[in-house]
């Protein structure tokens, strides 16, 4: 089959049964909350644009494990090539989306899931690889949505998991026998998942040689018995439950991102679907390939799409107030650019110098350095942004009135007239703008872009891990022909 329609996707997700609650309820139906349906709306673009002549080479390629042509978001790269489309893709779904495409966390679990259990089966002879190519292939012969889920609630960070009096702040397994494993926990902040098929778990960390039970990597059906969703919950979330009009939410059919807490309350797994199981060696593999992958999507990719929305909707204003030879709003629309392009460049040189790991496993992850600058990178650069487009969108951007006061005859004439600012541009259009910027600067995506894929310090600590001085002391001393210690005459 290969690629699903985004009828057929759609209708794959009404078979699905997820345990969901949001603000005090349960959802019995994802697909009539307004907050949730965002996550299915988002997901369905990526089946739509897959067919699409004009975006099927970014949205599809061809994979050798089915022979067909499939779903970008199901593939794992086997070349520098496979990861630059990967990410002009991360860059396409962002920009048209202005949200998450859900399934990249699941896309790059791929990645560090086919890397590591190679490496688990060479070191140590056990069967992972062959049960997650399995799986994938199953994924991707029937087109499914897959979300990643890594980030548990934890306890003291001064201790390790198996001294926490509460030994489920972790995802654990409580149980294994010749059928499968059982686990108790949670995993939180989790984009997308109960709009998903499928929904694949890594470890949060490292784990240490006593903790094999919280050494674990599988895949689950997104409805299994014993998971429950608790969505987040915001005073945006509260507008979009309450809009009746969804273009006063600035991004009107895909929303905000949607996470929500997963709880596993003795969930079963089978065998098939576990992929590392107490080897705990191999749990900061799984995690740094994870983060090594994501850190290129969120840094250089998804946020560079991001960016190229605020900058439309910041020059639209400059347009529509005359403002086009002001030299302050040019040079800030100037400095925006040089951030999104930093971005970019930062992305695409992640996957430019990306590499086969562990070598022999057909895997290639991109360049580890570049990808944490990348995302280190794009945290201060996002931020500069949305307040430049604070500045160039002004206090309208926090104050812009109801779009149903165009319909209200008392006001409607006052409000056209003096929200027009004198532009042959509708009314309608300058209000519309003004609020997407309040959806991108008064709402959730400067924190987001900060955590999401790991918080500033988690890269910052990635960079010196990485990084080795060694090239660059061995040119100063070339440079100044320094002697060496031994014939320099100190003792």
């Amino acid at each position: 089959m290969g690629l699903k329609t985004p009828e057929e996707f759609e209708e794959s997700i009404k078979q699905l049964r997820p345990r969901v609650f949001m603000n005090g309820k349960r959802i019995e139906n994802i697909f009539e909350n307004p907050n949730t349906r965002t996550v299915i709306e988002s997901n369905k673009a990526s089946y739509r644009w897959a067919l699409d002549s004009r975006y099927s080479e970014i949205m599809s390629c061809f994979s050798p494990l089915v022979e067909e042509r499939v779903n970008r978001y199901t593939h794992v790269s086997a070349s520098v090539e496979d990861l630059v489309a990967k990410a002009g893709a991360g860059t396409f779904t962002a920009e048209r989306l202005g949200t998450c495409i859900y399934r990249c966390v699941g896309y790059d679990a791929f990645h560090a899931l086919a890397a590591t259990t190679w490496e688990m089966d060479r070191d140590l002879g056990t069967s992972y690889n062959e049960r997650f190519l399995t799986y994938l292939k199953m994924v991707q012969r029937n087109d499914l949505s897959v979300a990643g889920a890594l980030t548990e609630p934890r306890g003291h960070r001064m201790k390790r998991a198996v001294d926490w009096p509460d030994p489920y702040l972790s995802l654990k397994m409580v149980d294994k026998n010749s059928d499968g494993i059982v686990v108790r926990g949670a995993k939180i902040n989790i984009s997308g998942a109960y709009a998903s098929h499928e929904l694949v778990a890594l470890p949060q960390g490292a784990r240490s040689a006593d903790e094999e039970d919280y050494a674990l990597a599988f895949a689950i059906p997104s409805d299994s018995k014993g998971i429950t969703y608790v969505c987040q919950y915001s005073p945006f979330s509260a507008e979009r439950d309450m809009a009746n009009d969804p273009y006063e939410l600035g991004n009107p059919v895909f929303g905000q991102r949607e996470t929500a807490m997963v709880i596993f309350d003795n969930v079963f797994v089978p065998w098939e679907r576990v992929f590392h199981c107490g080897e705990t060696k191999y749990s900061l593999k799984l995690v740094s390939r994870f983060a090594r992958t994501h850190r290129m999507t969120c840094g250089g990719t998804c946020k560079v799409g991001f960016m190229n929305q605020i900058i439309g909707a910041c020059k639209l204003i400059q347009e529509y107030k005359g403002l086009e030879n002001v030299p302050h709003v040019n040079d800030e629309l100037t400095e925006m650019v040089v951030l999104r392009e930093t971005g970019r460049a930062c992305g695409l040189a992640s996957a430019r110098l990306g590499s086969e790991d562990p070598i022999g496993s057909g895997v290639f992850l991109p360049d580890e350095l570049m990808g944490n600058v990348a995302k280190l990178n794009i945290c201060d650069a996002f931020w500069r942004v949305m307040a430049l487009a604070g500045d160039i969108g002004g206090g309208l951007i926090v104050t812009m009135p109801s779009l149903k006061e165009l319909q209200t005859p008392e006001i409607k004439d006052f409000v056209e007239e003096f929200y027009s600012f004198g532009s042959d541009e509708p009314t309608e259009n300058i209000m519309k703008v003004h609020k997407l910027l309040q959806n991108w600067t008064a709402g959730q995506h400067g924190v987001g872009t900060w955590h999401g894929a790991g918080p500033v310090m988690a890269q910052k600590i990635m960079i010196q891990r990485t990084t080795n001085f060694d090239h660059e002391k061995e040119l100063v001393r070339k440079t100044l022909n320094l002697k060496d210690k031994e014939d320099s005459g100190k003792a």
